[in-house]
């Protein structure tokens, strides 16, 4: 049982409360320690710029850069400091009553919440099927994750856009959509009024604490986002990292990561049912949900031994027992399976 959507302590937590300097980290869903090589020296190039405001034409550039990624036109992207900031930009849209798809990342609930926008959690039981979901008709906002974060479910597309309503908007959080091999079942790519789809940059390419992401939607609904918003909401180097993560050769580089993330979290899976550990499968993010005999000791257990793991119980519908877990290199994940094993 979750500790429960009302309790907005519980919705602010995030893995990077769970993990510690010095700790091995399977509780944040950053993939490395940093940006690679050539995205640092990229940034670098553009210290030079800092004495000087964000220019127009920059943001512009880095707003064609992604609508040609994704085959839409500039005027459908708005470029964020983050996924995060576009989960609060939700309440803008002007929404009567929303739905939430749980379980699933709690910022958007929380953003919405938090503006006194009537909330419906949609609390989905395993295997988290979407097509299972009972959405109230009076819904004229509906949000879920895909793939969904912690369950790790990439849901078919055609169940979400089934979701759709006249006098609906759906909001889809693809913040790891470009770790799946293929982006299969994004959304991001279709130009429709009604659906609002939010990316982030910060994971794959370890850019966490820069804060990049943008928004693809209808410029009508990108509009009432964006309204209120401070002047120069991005600096320099989130606009440049923006940019760059979505230039054709970055793509196919993410591409690759993606293919390697799939094959370790095969390697995980099997290491963790071989002990003995209840996975949720099929999982296809750069994470996966267990569920244990008692998380809570477990969780105690691992940090005593220098591990990070995150916790799910604040999620919706999940219970202190679910544990999430990042996807690691191999060497990473032998001293996780060693330090579970004292534990069983």
């Amino acid at each position: 049982m979750s500790i429960g959507t009302g309790n907005l302590d519980s919705l602010r937590h995030h893995g990077d409360v769970d993990a510690a300097p010095g700790l091995l980290d399977f509780a944040v869903n950053v993939q490395g320690a940093g940006p690679p090589a050539w995205l640092r020296e990229r940034l670098a190039g553009e210290l030079s710029t800092l004495g000087s405001y964000p220019s127009a034409a920059a943001e512009l550039r880095a707003r064609e850069t992604v609508a040609t990624r994704h085959g839409r036109r500039a005027d459908e992207v708005l470029l964020l400091a983050g996924g995060a900031e576009g989960f609060a930009m939700l309440p803008r849209l002007g929404s009567s009553s929303a739905a939430l798809i749980h379980p699933s990342f709690t910022e958007p609930e929380l953003a919405l919440r938090e503006a006194g926008v009537p909330v419906t959690p949609v609390i989905l039981d395993p295997p988290y099927a979407l097509r299972t979901a009972v959405v109230p008709d009076e819904a004229d906002l509906v949000v879920l994750g895909n793939p969904t974060n912690p369950t790790s479910v990439l849901h078919p597309k055609a169940d979400i856009l089934a979701l759709r309503r006249p006098g609906r908007i759906l909001v889809v959080d693809e913040a790891f959509g470009d770790a799946i091999p293929g982006e299969t079942e994004s959304i991001a790519d279709l130009s429709l009024p009604d659906v609002l789809v939010l990316r982030s940059l910060t994971k794959t390419w370890a850019l966490a604490g820069l804060r990049c992401g943008y928004a693809l939607g209808a410029p009508d609904v990108l509009e009432k986002l964006a309204y209120g918003r401070a002047h120069w909401p991005l600096g320099s180097l989130q606009i440049e990292a923006i940019r760059a993560c979505c230039e054709p050769s970055a793509v196919a580089e993410s591409q690759a990561k993606a293919a390697v993330i799939a094959d370790q979290r095969a390697a995980l899976c099997k290491e963790l049912r071989a002990i003995g550990v209840a996975v949720h499968e099929p999982s296809a993010a750069p994470f996966v949900l267990i569920e244990l005999p008692d998380g809570e000791a477990m969780r105690t257990h691992l940090r005593t031994r220098g591990i990070a793991v995150r916790r799910c119980d604040t999620f919706p519908g999940l219970g202190p027992n679910h544990v999430r877990l990042a996807v690691r290199p191999p060497q990473q994940v032998s001293i996780l399976i060693d330090a579970m094993k004292e534990f069983l």
